[in-house]
């Protein structure tokens, strides 16, 4: 298999780093945002489109994240063929697009397809601005670059609650019309100074058939997830769906170890740091989603905060996300990798559990709740930049947008497995009174803090020794 990676720019100088981390992170940043920002105007939207059951009104934001989950991967395998800047520049035109339609859209069901053509686009965008970033920045500044670019979409998803919050004073529409003047600013800024990263290969023809098994398969998994909490875990349409999952996925692999051209070379597994990262991630996003959507419910839902409010009390702890990956950058001069996402983790565990001991049905931000978040933003600053630098500097150039793809679909799927979990815990509490909900949090806070020392623990294999670049590929 002959392979070659080329970087090719409109100007003869190679690009510049900082607007074109500016550039790629941001994109990225925008994308993620989407995911959390529609929560905070879920009620809002919910008015708007009176006559429509609760089911159906979860659509605008369950059908997001599982076509999102789903096309990760094809997206990146895409890319990887036809070129990042390509697929990065078109998945932010969709993206933009559909946001302009989301805006407008006079019905539920248009604005539900709407945000399925805003997550095609969010898949395209995403790995096609990582695989550009670890193929366009030079080596010795990559895992700052990629660190940067984690830190984006960490603190997208906890400052979502604080721009959605602020958006929804005006209309919800607002949350998604925010999107066209930015989304159209980086795409007049991506022309110019993103360059086009041209993979030239005789691989074959792309496997659409395992690219089509592996999107139904996510697709169905995170139907399950999604979906379990409300429709009950036994349901025979939840059963169905983690039954194909399954059957797809097993149906993919097979596919994949067998095929020319597959969808996900099995030599990229074989990079021990890259397998350990994806189960890290996978653990790490869990515990990391799950614990954000615990203190909003608990600050909305207990302590009655407004959603403005909710969003400003979320917001010191995602500020110290960048600070703090700048160090983790710093440390990782000295310790391994994993060392440092080990002790992230473990951050994110002692806040979460300072927030349950301390957390009363009076409220008290600042000395139940705040010193906990800051501990955890902490946390979150360390390992997930680290976890997903470590899973991209191992792999070879021409295959960085497939391997970030499958880094962000154990991220998508663990922040899928993170919100249901707190969703199935807390919905049977709710009627009960502050007794019984106070027992489902602590019992939803108590599982975050044992999958964030899980996830501690998983990171510690990727300082384990990884294939060379040479013997994966």
């Amino acid at each position: 298999m002959a392979i070659h990676s080329q970087v090719e720019s409109g100007a003869t100088a190679p690009p510049r780093i900082g607007p074109l981390l500016t550039v790629l992170s941001g994109a990225a940043f925008v994308a993620s945002l989407d995911l959390f920002v529609v929560n905070v105007a879920f009620a809002d939207i919910a008015t708007s489109y009176p006559g429509h059951s609760l089911g159906q009104l979860s659509w605008v934001l369950n059908g997001y994240a599982i076509v999102f989950a789903a096309l990760l991967v094809p997206m990146g395998r895409w890319a990887d063929r036809v070129g990042r800047r390509r697929g990065f520049l078109l998945g932010l035109a969709l993206f933009t697009v559909a946001s302009a339609a989301c805006a407008l859209s006079p019905t539920l069901w248009l604005l539900v397809i709407a945000r399925l053509l805003q997550a095609v686009g969010a898949a395209a965008l995403t790995p096609s601005s990582l695989g550009l970033l670890v193929s366009a920045v030079p080596e010795p500044k990559r895992a700052g670059a990629v660190r940067i670019w984690a830190a984006s979409g960490a603190a997208a998803a906890a400052l979502g609650p604080v721009v959605g919050g602020l958006l929804v004073e005006a209309s919800w529409r607002w949350v998604f019309l925010i999107n066209i003047p930015i989304g159209i600013a980086f795409l007049i800024a991506a022309v110019r100074i993103v360059p086009n990263v041209r993979t030239d290969t005789d691989d074959g023809p792309l496997d659409l058939l395992g690219a089509g098994l592996l999107t139904a398969g996510i697709g169905a998994l995170s139907l399950g997830l999604v979906q379990g909490p409300e429709w009950g875990w036994t349901d025979p349409s939840i059963l169905a769906s983690f039954a194909v999952a399954l059957a797809a996925v097993a149906g993919f692999w097979l596919r994949n170890t067998r095929h020319r051209a597959p969808l996900i070379e099995p030599t990229l597994l074989r990079v021990r740091t890259f397998a350990w990262s994806n189960a890290t991630a996978l653990a790490f996003t869990a515990a990391f989603a799950a614990g954000l959507l615990a203190n909003i419910l608990w600050l909305q839902e207990v302590w009655g905060y407004s959603a403005l409010r909710t969003g400003l009390a979320i917001a010191p702890g995602p500020l110290l996300v960048p600070l703090f990956a700048v160090v983790g950058q710093v440390l990782a001069r000295r310790l391994a990798p994993g060392t440092i996402a080990a002790v992230g983790c473990a951050l994110w565990a002692t806040g979460t559990a300072l927030i349950l001991v301390s957390a009363g049905p009076e409220p008290h931000y600042a000395a139940q709740v705040l010193p906990g978040w800051l501990i955890a933003g902490v946390g979150v600053g360390l390992a997930l930049p680290t976890i997903l630098s470590a899973a991209t500097a191992t792999l070879p150039p021409d295959r960085s947008a497939t391997g970030s793809a499958v880094v962000t679909m154990s991220r998508q799927i663990g922040s899928v497995l993170g919100v249901s979990l707190v969703v199935a815990v807390l919905a049977h509490a709710r009627p009960a009174g502050y007794d019984a909900t106070h027992a489902a949090f602590q019992t939803v806070w108590w599982l975050i803090v044992a999958v964030a020392v899980a996830a501690a623990g998983l990171s510690l294999g990727m300082s384990s020794r990884a294939l060379s670049v040479e013997a994966a590929r």
